[in-house]
């Protein structure tokens, strides 16, 4: 399966960044500069994806990707600039990744719901 170039949409990596506040607790600290990927992105649907989801099944997308900048088990928790610029905080976070041979299944969810 080879995703249509018209189809793909340029999106943005940023990796949450951490620190140590003075007493030594781990906090975060803002996110990583940002990664130009380009991935199809649409709307999460199915009855698989209704039951897993419920009626958070709004807030989740569906991403389709080719490359070796999104792997399994490394961008969990990732966040990515949708529908927000590149400089902005993103608007989606990776949710979960599937390696299939050709591509990859991206889960996406929305981090700030109904604002």
């Amino acid at each position: 399966m080879r995703p249509r170039p018209t189809d793909l949409t340029t999106v943005y990596l940023r990796q949450q960044q951490s620190g140590h506040d003075d007493e030594g607790n781990v906090i975060t600290a803002g996110w990583s500069n940002p990664i130009a990927v380009r991935m199809n992105i649409q709307a999460a649907g199915g009855s698989v994806n209704a039951q897993i989801w419920g009626k958070d099944l709004k807030y989740i997308k569906s991403g389709k990707y080719q490359g070796n900048q999104i792997n399994e088990g490394q961008q969990e928790n990732w966040g990515v600039c949708v529908n927000v610029t590149k400089d902005s905080e993103p608007d989606y976070v990776i949710n979960s990744i599937q390696t299939f041979s050709t591509h990859k299944n991206i889960t996406l969810e929305q981090r700030k719901r109904g604002e």
